[in-house]
């Protein structure tokens, strides 16, 4: 499998009683399919894999196959702090054909390269699908390192792929001109053009939950046209963006721009609470702004 283009760690809707609202999920991935992503990730941290049970994750796997079909790609997270319960994860991705599966390092539990490489393998033996490793140092206290990349990568073929969110400039040159067999992907948002001058392919951006249309702009300037004054231009559009979600509130912050979008996302769950009202006024300012620059650069209508 390769990953090309945008996609896009959905969103979990919630009802008005924090219970997982299962229609508007729906609408959510079908809004998605319609504005063109190239794939869809479920059971992301943006999609507050963290907050729900096993057997909510489970289901939303499965609920999420069944609307999606076979349209686009669907990758399905396994993150979970013990190996046995990411096994469990990639299990049920195996058991509704998922087309991929996301593997993260365990959070809190600080593993070694070594220690991280056997627990990526373990998910891999039980899954046997392609797989897009998650490096997220800032949330899992480890990142990625040579030794983890060649231990997976020499004991399997399904390590195709890495979502890199360190921030680090130098991880991606690492990346990119030691580990040729693993597609690269964009996981931090304000980097994006720098990913893509160093030959990414893809983009997980959850901005795309609600103006996917735009990070989609972004992607075919800089990776189907090669147009990086396109590229710096639409960059520099989405820029009040990035640096607003960066702001402390992320998840929040997503949720709010799809119900902006006309979805019903709901709130988020617990330690998380939601958006004060200025932050809210201040987000829809910006999104309705990036989306009239944009549409002036790619010559659409807003």
């Amino acid at each position: 499998m390769k990953f090309e283009g945008i996609y896009t760690p959905a969103i979990t809707p919630l009802t008005p009683e924090g219970q997982i609202d299962n229609a508007a999920f729906g609408d959510v991935l079908e809004s998605l399919i319609e504005a063109g992503v190239h794939g869809i990730i479920i059971g992301g941290s943006t999609g507050e894999y963290y907050a729900h049970t096993m057997a909510e994750r489970l289901a939303l796997a499965a609920l999420a196959r069944e609307v999606i079909g076979t349209r686009v790609p669907l990758i399905v997270g396994t993150g979970a702090v013990r190996t046995e319960e990411s096994v469990e994860y990639a299990k049920g991705a195996r058991a509704i054909k998922a087309d991929a599966i996301l593997v993260g390092s365990p959070p809190y539990a600080l593993p070694t390269e070594a220690e991280n490489a056997a627990h990526a393998l373990a998910i891999d033996r039980a899954a046997g699908l392609p797989i897009m490793l998650y490096n997220y140092p800032g949330r899992m206290g480890v990142s990625m390192g040579r030794e983890f990349f060649r231990t997976v990568t020499s004991a399997s073929q399904n390590f195709v792929a890495i979502k890199e969110s360190s921030g680090q400039a130098a991880q991606l040159h690492m990346l990119a001109t030691e580990f040729h067999d693993i597609d690269i992907s964009c996981g931090w948002d304000d980097q994006a053009l720098e990913f893509f001058a160093w030959g990414a392919r893809s983009w997980v951006c959850a901005g795309s939950n609600f103006i996917a249309r735009e990070h989609i702009a972004l992607y075919e300037a800089c990776v189907v046209e090669k147009n990086f004054d396109k590229g710096r231009r639409i960059m520099s559009a989405m820029m009040p963006l990035m640096d607003f979600l960066e702001g402390g509130k992320f998840v929040q912050s997503i949720k709010y721009g799809c119900t902006v979008a006309g979805l019903r996302a709901g709130g988020v769950r617990a330690p998380l609470q939601e958006l004060e009202a200025a932050d809210k006024r201040r987000l829809e300012t910006i999104i309705a702004e990036l989306r009239r620059t944009v549409a002036t650069i790619t010559g659409e209508q807003a």
